[in-house]
Parts: structure tokens; C-alpha cells; sequence
């Protein structure tokens, strides 16, 4: 771009120089220079685009906040997600941007209060339709419409929710209820505080005492 500049005025001068020449060996001199330019100039590659990510990231300015607070809910034909994010009203709607694809969306605020807020959502639980998909802006918060491919009820938002709630599942739903007592035990006895933990070790505790005296058969 630099070279680009320096030829054009380069140019411009010799150009300059030419309605002022008299002479004709000067003037063919300057003709054949001014030609030399041109070349010089129409040989010269474009310039090239701003990579589109660096333009996005440089106009985004300030630093951005991942968003991981939300809730949904459904319809027969739409998934919506609600994202909390105040004063987002105010922006200008171009500043608001969701993309779609078939099994994800991703939105991106840019600059309220000098931040830049996005959420990404990766392997839906089902396809959506990306033309019928939209967003909406209310008042501190952006809802997400997300356009059913089918007309079906969905469980969870996302594949790995789906599979988180059945390994739980299948970690309680046991042949032997006893089994499955046991799992939830010691579920609640991991995530508890220690009060929880306590609790638990008592009732445990209590609970052998009684087998031993023949009061309850089953061992939990």
C-alpha cells in the first residue's frame, strides 16, 4: 500500500510536470515516464481484505464476558432461550448478532459498557431450521427463537445434557433397589457439606445396628 501511494504521486507530479514542458525531447521523456507509472501502478497487487475475524475482534474494543446464565422454555414449534444482559435494550440492533447453524447458535453483544458479552450453544438436541430461527431484544435480555425442524418436545437443550441426566439415571435405575438406594446415598454424601455428611454416617450407623439385632433383613 505504501509503494501503491509513493507510485500515485509519482504520477501525479510527472503529470503536473507535462503541462508545463516545452520542449519536445523533455516531453518525451516525461510520456515515456508517465507510461512507466501507469504499468508500475496497474501491476501492482490489491491490497489485501482485513482478515474478518481480526476486523470483528478489532472493532469489538474493550474485553468480552463469556454468558452463562440463561433459562429456557418450548413450544410446538420453537425453542426459547433467554439470556439476561442488562441495559441490552439500549444498544443500537445491529450490535445483537446471533448465527445459526443446524445443531448451534452463538450470540455476541458488542459493547455495552465498553464489554462484549457472547454464549455459545454446541450440539443442540435437535436440528433447528436456521432460516426460521431468530432473536429478539427486550428489556435486559435477548431471547433466542429457535425454529423446530420437527414438531417434537425436547428434554434438555443439548446432546451432552442429555447424556449427563442418563448416566444419572442409569446410576440409580437398578435391578436391586437397594443397589440404587446405595447410589443416591453416596451422591448426596460426596456433594453434602458436612452436616449432610454426618446425617448420613448416623443413619448408616443406625441402620447396621438394626440388621444386627434382626430387626430389618435388607442390608442398605
Amino acid at each position: 500500500l505504501l509503494v501503491l501511494n509513493q507510485l500515485q504521486k509519482d504520477l501525479e507530479e510527472v503529470t503536473e510536470l507535462l503541462t508545463k514542458a516545452t520542449r519536445k525531447r523533455v516531453r518525451d521523456v516525461l510520456l515515456a515516464e508517465k507510461h512507466k507509472l501507469e504499468m508500475e501502478i496497474k501491476n501492482q497487487p490489491p491490497p489485501k481484505p482485513k482478515d474478518v475475524a481480526e476486523e470483528e475482534k478489532s472493532s469489538l474494543g474493550g474485553y468480552t464476558v463469556k454468558i452463562n446464565n440463561y433459562g429456557w422454555d418450548q413450544s410446538d414449534k420453537f425453542v426459547k432461550i433467554y439470556i439476561s444482559i442488562n441495559g441490552v435494550q439500549k444498544l443500537p440492533a445491529e450490535n445483537v448478532q446471533v448465527n445459526f447453524t443446524e445443531r448451534s447458535f452463538d450470540l455476541l453483544v458488542k459493547n455495552l459498557n465498553g464489554k462484549n458479552y457472547t454464549m455459545t450453544f454446541n450440539n443442540l438436541l435437535k436440528p433447528i431450521s436456521v432460516e426460521g430461527s431468530s432473536r429478539k431484544i427486550k428489556t435486559d435480555t435477548v431471547l433466542v427463537m429457535c425454529k423446530k425442524k420437527r414438531e417434537e418436545k425436547w428434554d434438555c437443550l443439548t446432546q451432552v445434557e442429555k447424556e449427563s441426566k442418563e448416566k444419572e439415571k442409569a446410576a440409580y435405575d437398578t435391578a436391586d433397589p437397594s443397589e440404587g438406594l446405595m447410589n443416591i446415598l453416596k451422591k448426596m454424601y460426596a456433594e453434602g457439606d458436612d452436616e449432610m455428611k454426618r446425617t448420613i454416617n448416623k443413619a448408616w450407623v443406625e441402620s447396621r445396628e438394626k440388621q444386627y439385632k434382626g430387626d430389618i433383613p435388607m442390608d442398605i
